[in-house]
């Protein structure tokens, strides 16, 4: 039994990452992408911050790799992920997976974004501290906001609930 929850834990994974990197080049600015958090949001909401946190990272990797993106895919997308599957394993509250995201993704992922640009572009010239922060914070805003309106109507299906029930025991 317990083989059969770990790979349908990985297929519901397998999916998530599928449609994280199908959907992020979808009203994607450069700097901002809504669709990732709104699929940041979901995921942690569904199955929790270990799993969200490896949906972004290899999000991340494929969008760096495949689509060109640079290393912002990253830092982009993992804090937020994280904090917000952390936040709602705490408190079971969707509103708190939003809260999540925004802090992770508009605030310490693009702080963390200057130092590993710097890096990837090898000068500090055009760049400073808050310069992804507008759109980082933008992106996770509306993304949230899109996540958790999704979010109001799937969690009241059965289908969604005993996904739930999968991650969190």
């Amino acid at each position: 039994m317990d083989s059969k929850v770990s790979i349908k834990k990985v297929t519901i994974l397998a999916i998530m990452i599928a449609l994280d990197f199908v959907l992020s080049p979808i009203l994607r600015i450069e700097g901002m992408a809504p669709m990732s958090s709104v699929l940041n949001v979901t995921a942690a909401v569904l199955m929790g911050p270990w799993y969200a946190l490896v949906m972004a990272i290899v999000c991340a990797c494929l969008r760096m790799l495949l689509l060109g993106i640079p290393p912002l895919a990253f830092t982009g997308a993992v804090f937020g992920a994280f904090l917000a599957g952390l936040l709602y394993l705490i408190y079971r509250k969707n509103w708190m997976a939003v809260i999540g995201e925004i802090i992770g993704t508009g605030v310490l992922g693009s702080l963390a974004s200057y130092p590993v640009m710097v890096w990837y572009t090898g000068s500090s010239n055009q760049l400073f501290w808050f310069v992804f922060t507008p759109k980082f914070f933008g992106g996770a805003i509306s993304g949230s906001i899109i996540a958790y309106v999704i979010l109001l109507r799937l969690s009241k299906t059965r289908q969604f609930k005993d996904i739930q029930k999968l991650f969190f025991k």
